[in-house]
């Protein structure tokens, strides 16, 4: 590992949270773990598969609020990264094709194949999405629906964990709803020590005015080129 040892506030929501520190540890840093969103999985979510042919999930979150509301694993699935691949495995899903990049990168992966989907593409997440695959897909001519199974909301920090959380020397952020809750907390608690790594540019846009140690996001939307980055190769 280059460089010393550094703090880092992981700042995703829960489970992933801990998995993210374990690697972070791995790498011989110290992990500060303390999510600025929760997931919350809605209420009487109406299921509709007629006419679907696969199941598109962006997030390991996605996958866990759909499988609460349908017991159907019959469906082929394609996922965003090796993480929600494998949540979807875990869950039961038997075919299961995961791609790594983003809802563009996605959207390419199965429009290839959008002659073998028998159906529409549903894709069950958040109230709040980071990209639109729905639209992303149907531009590229595959009929495709959104089903909303959660939303992510702010999570209540108390200020005396604050304060010590923002004597990191790096915070992590997976999500641009995160980095939104976390320039509103650098609004009212100005701290330019802070450097701010992002999974991907569009991660780290909420922070464009924030007054920060440096913002810095990998070449490619992977939790393992985002982690490279905490102790870069000199």
């Amino acid at each position: 590992m280059a460089g010393r040892r550094k703090q880092v506030w992981i700042t995703r929501a829960q489970p992933g949270a801990d998995l993210t520190a374990e690697r972070v540890r791995a790498l011989g840093h110290t992990a500060m773990v303390e999510p600025l969103l929760l997931v919350r999985n809605l209420a009487d979510v109406d299921v509709d598969l007629s006419g679907v042919g696969a199941l598109a999930f962006t997030s390991a979150n996605g996958v866990r609020a759909f499988t609460d509301v349908s017991g159907d694993r019959s469906l082929r699935v394609f996922a965003v990264g090796s993480a929600t691949g494998q949540a979807a495995r875990q869950a039961g899903f038997r075919t299961v094709l995961s791609s790594d990049g983003d809802v563009s990168a996605l959207a390419g992966s199965i429009a290839a194949r959008k002659s073998e989907l028998g159906g529409a593409v549903l894709h069950p997440g958040a109230v709040d999405l980071a990209g639109d695959l729905v639209g992303a897909l149907e531009a590229q001519g595959v009929a495709a629906r959104r089903l909303t199974v959660y939303e992510t909301v702010s999570a209540e920090i108390a200020e005396a964990r604050l304060a010590e959380l923002l004597r990191c020397d790096t915070v992590l952020l997976h999500s641009p709803r995160a980095a939104e809750v976390l320039a509103k907390l650098l609004k009212a608690q100005p701290t330019p020590t802070l450097r701010a790594l992002g999974l991907s540019k569009n991660v780290l846009k909420p922070l464009t005015r924030v007054k920060l140690a440096g913002r810095l996001s990998p070449p490619h939307p992977l939790e393992a080129a985002l982690l490279s980055l905490i102790s870069p190769a000199s």
